[in-house]
């Protein structure tokens, strides 16, 4: 039997190694847990099987918790919000011209260019004049992602509307989302796992708002979307 365990658990240990050469830095956390997860639930049913009951429970419970599988009707959970939230997490909104990413940890946002003479670029690669290109192409077509492109700049270029003698967008288009959202994007929007708890999907949603709030220097639009995916999650 500890053979048998000893041999799970080195290939679950050389898959983890496998993945973390070959994932990328943003899902790297989320495979190391829940690698972790497996294991740990493995010790779990080991000491189920040996009838050590006072072992087995409490590591049951670890490895649900690292497996991201929640409690009906988010319940209890001894580990809140470790199930959905990790270094690393990021929302992503998209609009007609850009992909905006913001960095849960930091508050860093980074984005890529859909369309336009920059296409297929990321923002971080462009000097403050090229994405002034992109915002100016923006606002004529792609108000949402003026918006996003301004808070960007705001926080890359602090005083880029004073050397550019340009104002801000008038506020087309605030408080406005682009239509229906599909769960999917909702949680991504979040930057949480399908399935998240009420108090994580709150969670998430309080600390996104400190972070984007249009009061705060953020984007009315990635506001609005970061409501509009709690709305839709909590059924509200």
């Amino acid at each position: 039997m500890y053979f048998l365990l000893g041999i799970l658990i080195l290939f679950l240990v050389i898959m983890g190694l496998r993945a973390f050469l070959n994932a990328n830095p943003k899902d790297l956390a989320r495979t190391l847990r829940k690698s972790a997860g497996v294991v740990v639930l493995l010790l779990a049913a080991f000491f189920a099987f040996t009838g050590r009951f006072l072992f087995a429970v409490p590591l049951g419970i670890l490895a649900m918790s690292l497996l991201g599988r929640g409690f009906p009707g988010g319940g209890f959970n001894p580990f809140p919000g470790s199930a959905n939230k990790s270094a690393g997490q990021r929302s992503r909104v998209r609009t007609q011209n850009v992909e905006m990413e913001l960095d849960h940890d930091t508050g860093d946002m980074e984005g890529t260019v859909l369309q336009g003479k920059f296409a297929s670029r990321p923002l971080s690669s462009l000097d403050e004049q090229e994405v002034l290109v992109v915002l100016g192409e923006c606002r004529t077509s792609d108000p949402q992602a003026a918006q996003l492109l301004e808070a960007y700049m705001d926080r890359r270029f602090p005083d880029w509307h004073t050397r550019a003698g340009q104002s801000r967008s008038s506020g087309q288009g605030v408080g406005q989302t682009d239509g229906p959202m599909s769960i999917e994007e909702a949680y991504e929007i979040l930057g949480l796992e399908p399935g998240a708890s009420k108090t994580d999907i709150r969670r998430a949603h309080r600390s996104l708002m400190k972070k984007m709030h249009p009061d705060h220097g953020g984007s009315t639009y990635f506001a609005a979307k970061i409501n509009q995916a709690k709305d839709l999650l909590l059924g509200s």
